[in-house]
């Protein structure tokens, strides 16, 4: 395994270390949404689908985040379930790549985090039919009155479709923008979940 040199963005052993250092700058200097990330997904045939969604947090080596189960990506998640995840970061010139398998979380956590988002979000979780054709911009509005009413001012449910999903990463690639397109790419592999970590320089 190398050693990286004192020249190097960091002397880190830990991905999941490295990559909070990196999140927390970002938090920072992000104009918006630093837990933004790409999600790539692939359908029964194959043919790859990417995304922008947001983090929801990190559980253990885990990284989250919800969904609607009857989207493309819910479905795609279910039928194949592995994803990559991209988090660019304009502000700092660096990128993190991640890739692993997929799970869903408990109904536990996906009904604690369902309460912890705003009302109107709730409400749009039952009113969405997400990925489905949608004949007019009234036809949701209509469709948000009608849950909005529904449950008038008390406790929103979690949809039966709406949970979250964990990856598992059993890849993190960390990319630094160098002079000249000589950028630092530094990547941390395992077998499975569980296994240590190989990690090794890349060529730019």
């Amino acid at each position: 395994m190398e050693q990286l040199t004192s020249g190097d963005f960091t002397q880190e052993q830990d991905p999941f270390v490295l990559f909070q250092s990196w999140f927390d700058e970002a938090k920072k200097s992000e104009p918006n949404d630093p837990n933004a990330m790409a999600l790539s997904t692939v359908d029964a045939e194959g043919l790859p689908n990417s995304r922008m969604v947001l983090l929801n947090g990190r559980d253990g080596e885990d990284f989250v985040f919800y969904t609607n189960t009857q989207s493309q990506k819910g479905e795609e998640l279910l039928g194949q379930p592995k994803a990559a995840l991209l988090f660019h970061w304009k502000s700092l010139r660096r990128q993190i790549r991640i890739r692993g398998a997929v799970t869903v979380v408990s109904d536990e956590m996906a009904d604690a985090y369902f309460q912890s988002r705003p009302r109107d979000s709730r409400i749009g979780a039952w009113a969405s039919q997400q990925s489905r054709p949608l004949e007019s911009r009234f036809a949701l509005e209509k469709a948000v009155a009608i849950q909005a009413a529904k449950f008038g001012v008390g406790t929103i449910p979690r949809p039966p479709h709406w949970t979250g999903f964990r990856v598992s990463p059993v890849y993190l690639e960390f990319w630094r923008d160098g002079a000249f397109r000589l950028h630092d790419r530094v990547v941390f592999r395992r077998a499975q979940v569980g296994e240590p970590w190989v990690r090794a320089r890349l060529y730019p």
